[in-house]
């Protein structure tokens, strides 16, 4: 995708043909912990959560640096994978299935 200042935008899709820009992603973490449970409660109440789970289970919180925090119905790890292949730097961790 190209933005309308000419520069190219990369793009990742989180599942269900759902896409996020990958220059804005701060960090895809797991759903589990309670930290990150308060944060996704803080972001409902502020009305600054995106659920892209499709009714699905979240297996991902996704942070940007807008303060937004995306749900998603796939693996942190899987999200990686998909940054990676569009040239991303995080670092490879273990192959998980979706």
């Amino acid at each position: 995708m190209v933005t309308n200042r000419g520069e190219a935008v990369a793009l990742i899709n989180i599942g269900y043909g759902n896409l996020v820009n990958s220059d804005k992603i701060v960090a895809v973490v797991g759903p589990e912990a309670a930290p990150i449970k308060r944060l996704v409660q803080h972001a409902k109440e502020n009305g600054t959560v995106i659920d892209a789970t499709q009714g699905r289970r979240t297996k991902a919180v996704i942070i940007t640096q807008e303060d937004h925090v995306i749900l998603s119905a796939i693996q942190p790890d899987t999200i990686e994978k998909r940054f990676q292949a569009k040239g991303g730097f995080w670092q490879k961790g273990e192959e998980d299935e979706e």
